[in-house]
């Protein structure tokens, strides 16, 4: 089953964050302030944003008013980049990786849709940007149903 790590999971709840808080004037907030604010342990909180300063995803300051900010607006990043910054390459099986080898490749007759279904978990992640990210409302609430995201296999 494809799964995120608890890290890329805590990369996407700080991005977001920050990004909800990037118009309150207050643009940048601390790891602890963060962490505090979802439960997750600030050393690792730290770590994750350390990466994603690393990646260009966000800028850090020193100091004491220093923190953690957005780099770029928050309807320009995608979960996709947040999730890679922080676990690599999105591969849902190994076939799928540039060199592509396993024991079975020669007789293997599922690699291309697997490869097609890797492509459309990335291209739906890209759409997604930080700025769109936010909870839904309980449907049975509403009385509504919103039909969900197709992913068509061609």
């Amino acid at each position: 089953m494809l799964k995120l790590t608890k890290k890329a999971d805590y990369a996407l709840m700080a991005m977001k964050h920050l990004a909800d808080h990037a118009h309150e004037g207050t643009r940048s907030a601390s790891a602890k302030d963060i962490a505090d604010s979802f439960g997750i342990p600030p050393e690792a909180l730290a770590k994750i944003l350390q990466r994603l300063v690393k990646a260009g995803l966000l800028h850090s300051q020193h100091g004491t008013n220093g923190g953690y900010r957005l780099a770029r607006a928050a309807h320009t990043i995608s979960a996709f980049e947040v999730i890679q910054a922080i676990d690599g390459p999105l591969f849902i099986t190994s076939c799928v990786t540039v060199r592509g080898e396993c024991g079975q490749s020669d007789r293997c007759n599922i690699r291309e849709p697997l490869r097609k279904v890797n492509d459309s978990i990335e291209a739906v992640l890209k759409r997604i940007k930080i700025s769109h990210m936010r909870e839904e409302p309980e449907l049975a609430a509403s009385g509504t149903v919103k039909p969900a995201e197709l992913v068509t296999i061609v």
